[in-house]
Formats: C-alpha cells, structure tokens, sequence
C-alpha cells in the first residue's frame, strides 16, 4: 500500500502540450510526465538551470490522472500573430522583468501559430514518488503547492488554476497499491477518461518525458488509458 497526493487540475483553459509540427501546437488529453515535472518544480522554487534536480524528480514521478468532466466545445484553437520587438519586455514568474535577446532578423515579421486549448477543465491526479524517502518527499510537495515559490499554470502561463490544487486536508491524501486504484479511491460521479502507469509490457509507449539537460523531449513510458468509475460518495 501507497500513499498518493490528490491534485484536482481546475481552469478555464488547459494546455497539455504535446508534439508541435510546424506552427500547430496540439494538446494531449492528458498532462506529460515532463509537464508535472514542471509544475511540482516551479512550487518548489527549482530554476531550469538545475538540472540533475529536475531530472532525478522527473525520474521518480509515479500518477495517474482523470478527467472528470467533458466541456461540450471541446478542444479550443487559437490563432496567435504576435509581433514582437527588440525592446519589448514582460514580467517573469520570478517577480523580474526580462527583454529580448533575439538576433535582428527576429524582429521582421509577426510569429504566426495555432495552440491548443482544453476548455473548462476538471481533471484528479494522483501521484506518489519513489523511492519514497529521498527529498523532497510527498509532504514537501504538498508543503510547496500550498505556498508555491512561483505562480503556477497548465502548460502555458496563460492557463492559470482556478482554484487550489490541493484538497482539504481530509481529500488531498489516499491510500492505494497503484495509481489506477488511487484515482477509482477519489469520489467522482459516473464512468470517466484515465490514463496511468501500465506493468511491464502491457499498453503503450508514449513520448512524454524531457530531458531538462538538452531542453528537449526524450524517453517513454508505457501508460494504459480506459475509462473508469470512481468511488460514488454522493
């Protein structure tokens, strides 16, 4: 038996990202490994630079996760043109603000692409890490999602949670031998979308982890994905 942290992902815009070809920026039905990574990471106050940190995180990243509701839109695109210029600036989510470094040519044109959003998402995940007693434990996770050293978003700083991600203290934490049992042990109404990690050799392989050294995705893991039918505590 496992102990696993209870995330409720709540916003009026998500962005899963998955492969961008050319200037089409899709969104995967569920959250990448790279892309927890990211967001535990950015509670703990990790800087990009730091690499054999967010490695070893991503590494020892276990969860699964439920969409719990279907907006009826869908997926949402949007048409971006964005003409940006040498002098321009904005604010980070470090509290500084930062320029453009980009060669003269940078500048020519306006940046034309489309990006994928998830409309009105309601989606649990469930996570645990292991080995389980190396920092930072499950406690300090929660510790930090709590009082996130930096703002905290869906995929793009555009995506921002409409709530807390934690549960109460009584719904944050549950106890089950795997991730699929974690997510049906959250109360939920009716039969929903899941995906989450498969044994050996069963489901299949999915390119969804980074390698924060190169900046760029790498490695996969085998998931299943189904439908299931959470605990009904109504």
């Amino acid at each position: 038996m496992m102990r696993w942290l209870v995330l409720r992902f709540k916003a009026p815009l998500a962005s899963f990202g998955g492969v961008t070809i050319d200037s089409r920026g899709v969104t995967r039905d569920f959250p990448a490994a790279s892309a927890i990574t990211g967001l535990l990471a950015n509670a703990l106050g990790y800087a990009r630079y730091e690499t054999d940190r967010l490695e070893r995180l991503q590494a020892r990243l276990v969860f699964g996760a439920r969409r719990d509701s279907e907006h009826s839109l869908g997926r949402m695109t949007d048409f971006q043109t964005a003409k940006l210029e040498a002098n321009d600036k904005g604010w980070t989510t470090y509290g500084r603000v930062e320029g453009r470094a980009g060669g003269a040519s940078t500048y020519d044109s306006p940046h034309i692409r489309w990006r994928d959003y998830h409309a009105d998402t309601d989606m649990t995940v469930v996570l645990c890490l292991s080995p389980t007693e190396e920092a930072p434990d499950l406690d300090a996770i929660a510790a930090a999602l709590d009082r996130p050293a930096r703002p905290l978003f869906f995929g793009r700083k555009s995506c921002l949670p409409a709530g807390y991600l934690l549960r109460g203290d009584a719904g944050r934490w549950v106890d089950a031998d795997d991730a699929h049992a974690a997510l049906t042990a959250v109360a939920g109404r009716g039969e929903m979308p899941a995906l989450w990690p498969a044994a050996s050799g069963e489901g299949r392989a999915i390119a969804d982890r980074r390698n924060w050294r190169s900046g760029l995705h790498g490695g996969t893991r085998r998931v299943m994905e189904g439908r299931m039918t959470p605990v009904d505590r109504s």
